[in-house]
């Protein structure tokens, strides 16, 4: 994540950059590379991302807010605890606003439209091939923002954007076996896509969301991050 550094700027470029550090903070989270019981120190954050302590104080201000973080008194800011199913809600949340656009999408795709979806899917096949976690990111992130677009629902979509916040996006690449699991689910959706089948595109943009889900819990749970079997 590139990000300028931070002087005097108006209010509105202030809360973008905000948004832009709660969103890093909230991948850091989620992909287990801090956790509860470790303190989110200020200016490390900043450091890493090349801005000054400000947004970043803010942003860790707002995902208190949001149950993610919690501050301990005189001591900071540290990530609040997350459970196994915390993880499982947050990605089945996710699952069904993703679902439910397919489903739309499905009955509304054009030609070019599903070309494209095809010539993104293929930069994401090369991506994978070649290890090139950016470039896998970027063409998954194309490749669902195109659907959820296709759908026509600007409000559904937005619902998604609030839970799918939560997935640590920028560290998927790092998770086993998502990379390949993204593409071969992508197939299964895009031949539903094509097919204008709603109903099959809804099934498989679920269980696309859902593997990638398990894949995470996978991933956290060889980490240590839970301590027993119903955290």
């Amino acid at each position: 994540m590139t990000v300028a550094r931070s002087g005097d700027r108006p209010l509105g470029r202030r809360r973008q950059l905000s948004d832009e550090v709660a969103a890093y903070v909230r991948e850091l989270i989620m992909s287990g590379q801090v956790r509860h019981g470790e303190f989110l120190r200020l200016e490390r954050i900043a450091g890493d991302l090349g801005i000054s302590v400000t947004p970043v104080r803010e942003a860790l201000l707002s995902l208190r807010g949001e149950g993610f973080v919690t501050l301990e008194a005189r001591r900071g800011f540290m990530p609040a605890p997350l459970s196994r199913r915390d993880v499982q809600d947050l990605f089945e949340a996710q699952a069904y606003f993703a679902g439910e656009l397919a489903a739309r999408a499905a009955e509304r795709i054009t030609e070019e439209q599903l070309a494209a979806l095809d010539r993104t899917q293929e930069e994401l096949e090369k991506a994978s091939r070649a290890g090139d976690p950016e470039g896998i990111e970027r063409a998954n992130h194309r490749f669902h923002r195109a659907v959820n677009l296709t759908a026509g629902s600007p409000k559904t979509a937005w619902l998604l954007q609030l839970v799918a916040r939560y997935a640590p996006r920028r560290f998927y690449a790092n998770i086993p076996g998502w990379s390949q699991a993204s593409v071969d689910d992508h197939h299964l959706v895009l031949a539903a896509l094509r097919a204008g089948d709603a109903e099959a595109a809804r099934q498989a943009m679920r269980t696309h969301i859902r593997h990638a889900g398990a894949l995470l819990v996978v991933h956290l749970e060889a980490q240590g991050f839970w301590a027993g079997p119903d955290a």
